[in-house]
């Protein structure tokens, strides 16, 4: 059995313990340990009973949204979301994921208005809470990149800094994907810094991974349940429209681009 699947048989079929909760937090979200067979594995437990109802995104559907994600990651090879499960949890249905924890690296800074380190992307200029002009920047490393594409096929609709994980082994995750699949254009993201720029091999390969998938079977069965025919549609549309132009999305200029809070 691979590490990762000894991952999620422990989240799936183990006992979750709750001893915390992650504040502040638009949704519930537990924190504590899933304990299988003598195994014990930290994890976040988000259950559908605590999700807050939103204006456009059907109510109880955010856990599924959270575990659809992480399938995509896996079906494209990006492995850029920590494993996710739905389990019937110590306060109902709900979706449990992986605890990563991580380094002191920070992947997305404010730092003064125009001195954009080598090595980043430049976001956006505004003004701190002290008034002072700053940019927003994002570092340009591979794992990174992966997550830009990813929250591109996704819709994300809120990666703010936050939810950028950085691992002291170097490796890049994210997290929190509940406002994702939605079939009209969301997407809300801090790291529009290669916005414009041509997808490379490295970066089509998963794209074209997902596009075969998708469109035969087993693909789309293991996304049943999780987001609705509509928006499983939407989500091939979205594929083959960053195949066919070749580059990143631009920010859109019909809704709001960068998520608030961006931290």
């Amino acid at each position: 059995m691979t590490a990762v699947a000894e991952i999620r048989e422990i989240l799936t079929r183990g006992s979750i313990d709750v001893d915390g909760r992650v504040l502040p937090a638009s949704n519930v979200t537990l924190v504590g340990a899933a304990e299988l067979d003598g195994e014990s594995l930290r994890c976040v437990y988000k259950p559908v009973s605590g999700e807050r109802p939103l204006w456009d995104f059907p109510s109880g559907t955010l856990a599924g949204r959270e575990v659809a994600a992480y399938e995509i990651s896996e079906l494209a090879g990006w492995h850029v979301v920590p494993v996710t499960a739905l389990v019937d949890g110590p306060f109902g249905r709900g979706m449990v994921q992986q605890w990563i924890d991580v380094g002191d690296e920070d992947l997305v800074d404010l730092v003064p208005e125009g001195e954009v380190p080598e090595g980043w992307r430049h976001v956006l200029d505004a003004y701190d809470g002290a008034d002072q002009p700053v940019s927003l920047v994002h570092a340009d490393v591979r794992g990174l990149r992966d997550l830009a594409v990813f929250d591109a096929v996704v819709n994300n609709a809120d990666r703010k800094a936050g939810h950028v994980l950085a691992t002291p082994d170097g490796r890049v995750r994210g997290c929190d994907h509940g406002l994702t699949f939605h079939v009209e254009d969301k997407l809300r993201t801090v790291l529009w810094g290669w916005a414009g720029d041509p997808l490379t091999e490295a970066d089509t390969a998963g794209l074209h991974r997902l596009d075969q998938v998708l469109g035969t079977p087993p693909g789309p069965a293991r996304l049943a349940g999780l987001i609705s025919r509509a928006e499983l549609s939407r989500l091939r549309f979205r594929v083959r429209q960053l195949l066919r132009s070749g580059c990143f999305p631009q920010p859109p200029e019909s809704w709001r681009a960068v998520p608030w809070p961006v931290f």
